[in-house]
């Protein structure tokens, strides 16, 4: 009996797996947002702010017109989760910037994504720093072209 080497998987097969994750994550995060009222998009805004983020900027990092940014940032500042301030730099650009409750509900939704806390759970310490280290490898070249 001779040992066989496993077939390296080919690029698609890698993105098909990625992106399987990366929508049963999606779909975890959307149903813990959902419990604190909140709508994927607007939970992932609160998950952009570590700090002031313009207005323009926003709709950048969700891929989408800054126009629907306006009514997203309306919605979650009516829940006061989030506030607009005037740029230091330039007064007429305006930063969302969460509050103390936005990011207290985001801390949240991110701790009771019970899925994928389970699969991540399935790793053992070598393996978790393996993935991170691997996942940090292929998000620099795609974050350096967006």
């Amino acid at each position: 009996m001779s040992a066989t080497t496993p077939q390296a998987p080919t690029k698609l097969q890698l993105l098909e797996l990625l992106a399987a994750i990366g929508t049963a994550q999606w779909r975890d995060f959307a149903a813990a947002a959902a419990r604190y009222g909140l709508t994927s998009t607007q939970a992932r805004v609160l998950a952009q702010l570590d700090g002031p983020v313009p207005m323009r900027g926003l709709a950048t990092l969700l891929v989408c017109d800054a126009s629907n940014v306006t009514g997203i940032v309306d919605r979650l500042e009516g829940r006061a989760l989030v506030r607009r301030e005037p740029d230091p730099a330039d007064r007429r650009v305006k930063n969302v910037v969460a509050t103390d409750e936005g990011r207290e509900i985001i801390r949240r939704v991110r701790e009771e994504m019970q899925a994928t806390h389970g699969a991540l759970d399935t790793l053992d310490e070598a393996e978790s720093a393996t993935l991170y280290a691997l996942l940090e490898r292929l998000r620099r070249p795609m974050e350096k072209d967006a």
